[in-house]
């Protein structure tokens, strides 16, 4: 019995721990890397087990970073099921049909260019025809119902707050006479956030395998940080010009779309055009506004006043290219929403061409940017980026909004710990070297004990709680 660590660890993206269990194996999340070409690069690679030997796929959330890489996995040999909440499927759909869509147009944009060099063609990481067979293993389930997926290993997803759909997954494993309990947080959302629901408490477990995104920091309170948005949009109406949000189109998205509704006349958001430029976002949209029964209950009370997610009445969903490309003839009075939130592609690459190199430009950032994307080159400081090839001066003033996070910060991951009536072995993942030190000095001072870190093709037995190398448990 013993877990092996396979991505997200001691780094942000690439969530996927392999817990076996007597003969049985299972996959906690299968997520993309995320951050420039070298990412790419580690997604195609071999997997570091045999796909044809996982029994089961267990997922958080529907984040690429936590499920991009399930078609992969089908499409290399996987024939289990995929065991999730219910509206994280639908999420699911969205997210694979989107990502095999870019795959191909930036496959076949690059074999045009491979082509010229009498280069052979590659491959995209996979089709949409892979993204659909990879959907018909999922089983989706409901919060807090209890199943056995496989012998001696049973499951409970909990409501983690993070994005809709997103779990707390509860694990118990047993082989022989050992009985473990592993709780993995997936992303554990910041406390009081719009729409959804707080992280559920969790009493008890062996050993919690945490998320420490933000381990190294605190948010800002959600009222500073609704004043400084209400400065920011008020000192860009002044300057006459546009401001461009990169945005996750699932969770994210939805947050601004319900703020901008709730302080539309505070922060005079009449006189802006707002415009939704992410096809993705909009059919995420679609289904948060499906699922308000996972609302907290003053976005429930909202929804009961009609005062949805698409209840602003200057927001315009530009669902097509000739749509998106005309934003960038509007001069001034515009707020674009566009994916992707790392700004690694989408849309939003396409109106920084257009608009980074202007003076009145805003950029506003209101999510975590890993290392090697171009959202963390902007948030750097940044004087110039590269857009296709071509060097674009950063002439726009950007701003971070570090409180819109969907993932809990400092005080809140210790505040979530605190609930567990006895001390579990805690590990983290999901994080950057510097947040996870942090984390581990401030959770010794306070809780009295030291989580670890994981490492990377890191073995940890489950009975003996020793950690060893998997090169040298191969070897």
């Amino acid at each position: 019995m013993h877990i092996e660590f396979h991505g997200a660890a001691q780094e942000v993206t690439g969530s996927c721990h392999l817990i076996q269990v007597g003969h049985y194996r299972i996959l906690l999340d299968c997520g993309l890397i995320q951050g420039g070409k070298y990412g790419e690069q580690r997604n195609a690679e071999p997997f570091p087990f045999d796909p044809k030997r996982i029994d089961a796929v267990v997922l958080s959330h529907s984040h690429l970073d936590h499920c991009g890489r399930i078609p992969l996995l089908v499409k290399r040999g996987f024939k289990g099921p995929v065991y999730t909440q219910k509206v994280c499927r639908e999420m699911c759909g969205i997210m694979f049909r989107d990502a095999a869509n870019i795959y191909d147009h930036d496959t076949r944009t690059l074999n045009r260019k491979r082509a010229r060099k009498h280069q052979p063609p590659v491959e995209p990481l996979y089709t949409a025809d892979d993204a659909e067979k990879a959907l018909q293993h999922f089983q989706p389930k409901d919060y807090d119902v209890e199943d056995e997926i496989l012998p001696g290993i049973r499951i409970r997803f909990k409501d983690a707050g993070h994005i809709i759909g997103s779990s707390i997954v509860e694990l118990w494993l047993e082989e022989g006479r050992h009985k473990r309990k592993v709780v993995f947080t997936g992303d554990l959302g910041h406390s009081e956030a719009p729409i959804l629901r707080d992280p559920a408490p969790i009493p008890n477990a062996d050993v919690v395998l945490m998320e420490s995104t933000y381990g190294g920091r605190c948010h800002r309170p959600w009222q500073e940080s609704m004043d400084e948005m209400g400065q920011i949009l008020n000192e860009a109406a002044q300057s006459k010009g546009n401001i461009l949000i990169p945005s996750f189109a699932v969770g994210r998205t939805q947050e601004l779309l319900y703020l901008f509704s709730e302080y539309f006349d505070e922060w005079n958001l009449g006189r802006w055009q707002i415009f939704l430029d992410s096809p993705m976002a909009i059919e995420a949209t679609e289904v948060y506004l499906n699922h308000c029964e996972l609302y907290n209950k003053e976005a429930k009370q909202r929804v009961l006043n009609h005062q949805a997610l698409n209840s602003l009445s200057n927001l315009r969903l530009t669902k097509t290219p000739e749509e998106s490309m005309a934003l960038n003839r509007i001069a001034s009075g515009a707020i674009i929403i566009a994916g992707s939130g790392m700004c690694e592609g989408g849309r939003i690459r396409h109106h920084f061409k257009y608009q980074l190199w202007k003076r009145n430009t805003k950029v506003l950032m209101v999510g975590f940017q890993a290392k090697g994307t171009l959202g963390r080159q902007l948030v750097e400081g940044a004087e110039t980026v590269k857009l296709w090839g071509e060097t674009v001066n950063v002439g726009a003033t950007v701003h971070t909004v570090g409180g819109f996070s969907a993932h809990a910060d400092q005080e809140e991951l210790i505040g979530w710990l605190q609930h567990f009536k006895k001390q579990p072995k805690v590990i983290l993942v999901h994080g950057e070297p510097g947040a996870q030190d942090a984390l581990q000095q401030e959770v010794e001072q306070r809780l009295g004990y030291r989580p670890d870190i994981a490492k990377p093709e890191q073995k940890l037995d489950l009975i003996q709680m020793r950690y060893e190398s998997l090169e040298k448990s191969a070897d």
